[in-house]
């Protein structure tokens, strides 16, 4: 709530005063995401106005081709229905949640796992429950153990061009969530380390860091406010070449 007052007050300042209904009829005009939110009635939801950008710059690719959708984290099940909304009926949606309650949101094309992020067999079962994940989304309880033990055990899972998204990741700053400022252990620190493993066709200390799995499989990590979005994409080593005439 901090955040999105301080942005209205430096849009304020900076292009004169919006109308709340002028605001909403933007941010509705950026996507199908904002469209869909603005004008719910359904089951509650609640995102940070911020993601919809994102959803849609790295989902628009999959909306009316059937894509196999996790997410962690069912909440009131209102996302459920955008994701449902933004996909097409096609879409295959599994929503896991450790409130057996959630288990009232399924239906016919919506299947939710009943379980605990953090317990790595739970989601050994989720791997066997999903023979493939086209998109993954962790909305789920923001613990640093269960945001790494998600992406851990299921993003090997995810088809080779497929998509990872971890939001909410600003709980590596809070402590309630295990989080403090460059705290070992938290998320946010881990991440950071996907960095050097994205790098590893470089490694002259192949003790150290080299080429793994992850450097094979992953095209591109995005950082944005609160949101690692990972694509991935079967990578060769990378290869450079000289073309032209030198000068001198």
């Amino acid at each position: 709530m901090l955040r999105r007052v301080l942005s209205d007050l430096i849009r304020s300042m900076t292009s004169g005063p919006v109308a709340p209904s002028s605001r909403v009829a933007q941010e509705q005009a950026i996507n199908p995401f904002s469209e869909f939110f603005f004008n719910h009635r359904g089951r509650l939801i609640h995102k940070w106005h911020g993601y919809f950008e994102i959803y849609h710059q790295h989902f628009a690719r999959f909306r009316g081709r059937s894509p196999v959708v996790v997410e962690v984290g069912v909440f009131h099940g209102g996302s459920l229905q955008m994701w449902r909304d933004y996909f097409g009926p096609g879409a295959r949606i599994f929503g896991i949640d450790i409130d057996p309650r959630c288990k009232a949101f399924e239906d016919e094309a919506t299947a939710i796992l009943i379980g605990d992020q953090s317990d790595r067999r739970f989601l050994a079962e989720v791997r066997e429950r999903v023979p493939q994940i086209d998109i993954l989304i962790d909305d789920g309880g923001h613990l640093m153990g269960q945001q790494i033990a998600t992406f851990e055990e299921l993003y090997p899972h995810i088809q080779p061009h497929g998509i990872y998204l971890c939001e909410d990741i600003h709980t590596s700053f809070l402590s309630d969530w295990g989080g403090g400022y460059r705290r070992e252990g938290t998320f946010l620190e881990y991440s950071k380390a996907l960095i050097d493993r994205l790098y590893g066709w470089y490694s002259q200390e192949p003790s150290r860091f080299n080429i793994d799995e992850l450097t094979r499989t992953t095209y591109a990590l995005h950082f944005y406010d609160s949101v690692l979005v990972i694509e991935k994409r079967p990578m060769a080593p990378p290869q450079q070449s000289t073309t032209g005439i030198p000068s001198f």
